[in-house]
């Protein structure tokens, strides 16, 4: 099969975590002997701020590291009919600009012969509704949304009369332990300032527990205004700025416990979606402690996968115990690993994405040949 994707960007992973899973569901549809090409704007928001810090250089290390993958930019003049026309599926990512997706839906409806899927993976649904709502949905054969608060939320409004949940996780082809690198230091935060949606958290969770246990600790990350970055230093946290997503993997090998810091419209707004960060860090094997979210879909096993902290005192207990007792974190580690390898990789959800595209075959189907007799 021959599948489209509309990304904001599949080269760049600045402060653009669904580039993360775009990567191994492409991979794993390639892994498998589908076609799968990923289009994104040439002048997208990630991919210059990358290109503006990194310049040319994370474009060669993507190439490097994403060899079977095939990124094609797009500008004003692109011919997306043409591109569409050969495709057998569709999927349009929710950071596409609107007139885009009105267009996309417009060559479906027009006799398109592909499945045609809408792909939520934000919070724009409940935090700024008109946003999605202005956006024309009605010749989309399905919207994938990643958790069942967000398919509850895209029913509600009538943004979609078949709405599938499709939860991102891990690439398990990058994102696995390394053993063989020796953990040097103590604690490790990968994750984006967060427009301020988690301020507060992350001086809870994070800066105050480490300034507290006087622990050796490092903050890979993007957009940290220079407040934070003092509070960071006052705290001893080494800031790193980015990091390459390929780069993660060893990068939490070399640490004893990670934490994981949700951002405040998705725990109040969106429960049981964790976002990519935790799976990809469970299946790297480390230890990890989270602030609150409601893990309402049982995604996890939380107590034994990891550890919730309900407040800053309860961050710094876990963080003692944990670091304090490498049998306990080896119990958390192997149990983490055991239920990512068997519910959260990339191949099951691109098994679901099968699931989904056998559910909309028949809708597809039937308005495929309408289309066909309207025009004969």
């Amino acid at each position: 099969m021959r599948f489209l994707f509309y990304t904001h960007s599949l080269v760049s992973d600045w402060n653009h975590g669904n580039a993360h899973f775009l990567r191994g569901v492409i991979r794993e549809l390639v892994g498998r002997r589908h076609q799968a090409i990923a289009l994104e704007p040439a002048d997208g928001w990630s991919r210059s701020n990358l290109l503006a810090e990194k310049g040319s250089y994370a474009i060669e290390r993507f190439r490097k590291d994403f060899p079977e993958l095939m990124p094609v930019t797009y500008d004003t003049g692109f011919d997306h009919e043409a591109w569409i026309a050969e495709a057998d599926v569709v999927i349009v990512h929710e950071w596409t600009d609107p007139q885009l997706v009105a267009r996309i839906g417009r060559a479906r409806a027009g006799g398109g012969n592909f499945i045609l899927l809408f792909h939520d993976t934000h919070h724009r649904a409940v935090s700024a509704t008109e946003a999605i709502s202005a956006l024309h949905l009605e010749h989309y054969d399905g919207i994938l949304a990643f958790g069942e608060a967000l398919r509850e939320s895209y029913l509600r409004a009538g943004w979609g009369k078949r709405v599938f949940t499709w939860h991102e996780a891990a690439d398990d082809r990058l994102f696995k332990p390394h053993p063989e690198i020796h953990r040097t230091s103590d604690l490790v935060w990968i994750g984006n300032w967060g427009d301020d949606e988690r301020t507060a958290e992350i001086r809870e969770f994070l800066i105050e527990p480490v300034r507290d246990l006087g622990l050796q600790a490092t903050v890979h990350g993007v957009r940290y205004p220079n407040p934070a970055l003092a509070d960071l230093a006052a705290a001893g946290l080494r800031y790193e700025g980015w990091i390459a997503n390929a780069d993660v993997p060893k990068a939490f090998a070399a640490y004893r416990v990670t934490v994981h810091i949700p951002r405040r419209p998705y725990r109040e707004y969106l429960p049981g979606i964790p976002t990519i960060r935790m799976f990809e860090a469970l299946a790297c094997g480390i230890p990890l402690i989270s602030a609150p979210w409601s893990d309402v879909e049982q995604l996890f096993r939380p107590g034994v996968d990891f550890l919730f902290a309900e407040d800053g005192s309860q961050m710094r207990q876990h963080l003692r115990a944990v670091l304090a007792d490498p049998d306990f974190a080896a119990c958390l580690v192997a149990s983490g690993l055991e239920t990512i390898r068997s519910r959260h990789t990339c191949r099951h959800r691109v098994d679901e994405l099968f699931d989904v595209l056998s559910h909309c075959t028949n809708r597809h189907t039937a308005h495929t040949t309408a289309a066909k007799e309207a025009a004969a």
